[in-house]
């Protein structure tokens, strides 16, 4: 064989070789890229996850158990062991997560649960200050979602004429559907102090017939102030009963924006002949007096007599002398995506 021919095939031979070199490193390449952007994906969902859960308070603080006696491990526990003792690592700790009111997990209020689980109306423990121990409340889970109840009257079988201790601490039943209850002032202010929110008043008469009137940025003041009162825009069908309606002498007469909170052996209000409170057998925010009362006495037949316009009256819907049947104060989020509301209220 020719040399020249020799030298060629040889040169082809090595050319081929480093090509198929290259494509085999490109294909290698191709694979770790691949690979890498994979495991980014998966870290990026992790991430998710973690804030996720930290977001809606699945994980507890953590604290170390001291324990006198070894005990044996659980074989019941929903967790594996290997062989040595350890964790099996691919064991996921939690298997479901752990529902609203229970010791592990205090939801902010009843628009974070809803969120969360959507559960039906009832009674569940919230935690609005992490500082603070949980506590019960009505939530509202129809009208929308999300409601946190701080009053309600359905029946007259539940005294509102209490002095400040009780007001403070929150007196009534919650147990029911029905029950009646104030969630107590210092529950209020924790519940409401951030200020951006939504207050809805429900309010139904004798007839059934139903309003409402939306504050927002509802809000009180701590004990110290007396839990004063500040509300801001109003809307609604039922009238801005507590700005004191649309006359000038009725709003600087009853206004209830900055009023402080009164009791029979409390009075704050602004009226200097007697007391708001003894007068309307209740513990509101009273200025001389009110056009405005939903704790007042209840009367079941609406309309009504006394010395005293001291009945359940929302002044600017039905007047003073009809004492209401059905009255619901409820808080959510002022930026709150719902489901849609009917206005009315639940029943």
């Amino acid at each position: 064989m020719p040399v020249l021919l020799l030298l060629a095939l040889v040169g082809n031979m090595a050319l081929s070789t480093q090509v198929s070199a290259i494509d085999s490193c490109g294909q290698e390449i191709a694979t770790i890229m691949q690979n890498i952007r994979k495991l980014e994906n998966k870290l990026l969902i992790g991430n998710w996850q973690v804030e996720h859960l930290r977001r809606h308070k699945y994980f507890r603080p953590f604290q170390p158990v001291v324990t006198q006696t070894k005990k044996e491990p659980e074989t019941n526990s929903g967790v594996n062991l290997n062989s040595s003792g350890a964790l099996d690592a691919n064991v996921t700790l939690m298997k479901s997560l752990p529902t609203a009111g229970s010791l592990i997990v205090h939801d902010k209020d009843c628009s974070e649960l809803f969120d969360r689980l959507k559960p039906a109306s009832g009674f569940y423990r919230i935690r609005p200050k992490l500082h603070e121990e949980p506590f019960l409340v009505y939530c509202d889970m129809k009208d929308g979602g999300g409601w946190t109840v701080f009053q309600r009257r359905r029946h007259g079988n539940v005294d509102f004429n209490r002095d400040w201790v009780d007001y403070r601490d929150g007196f009534g039943d919650f147990k029911l559907r029905n029950d009646e209850f104030w969630l107590g002032n210092e529950h209020i202010y924790s519940l409401l102090s951030e200020g951006k929110n939504l207050v809805k008043i429900d309010l139904m008469d004798w007839d059934g017939q139903r309003s409402y009137a939306f504050y927002e940025n509802f809000r009180i003041t701590d004990e110290a102030d007396k839990y004063r009162l500040q509300y801001g825009v109003y809307s609604g069908k039922a009238g801005d009963a507590l700005t004191g309606g649309t006359g000038m002498v009725d709003q600087w007469s009853a206004c209830l924006s900055g009023m402080q909170f009164s009791t029979r052996d409390q009075d704050n209000d602004r009226y200097k002949l007697d007391s708001c409170a003894l007068e309307n057998e209740a513990g509101w925010w009273f200025n001389s007096c009110h056009v405005a009362n939903l704790n007042g006495k209840f009367y079941r037949t609406g309309e009504y007599k006394g010395q005293y316009d001291n009945g359940v009256v929302w002044g600017t819907w039905k007047g003073l002398w009809y004492s209401l049947k059905h009255t619901t104060m409820k808080v959510r989020p002022l930026l709150f995506l719902d489901d849609v509301g009917s206005g009315g209220g639940e029943s």
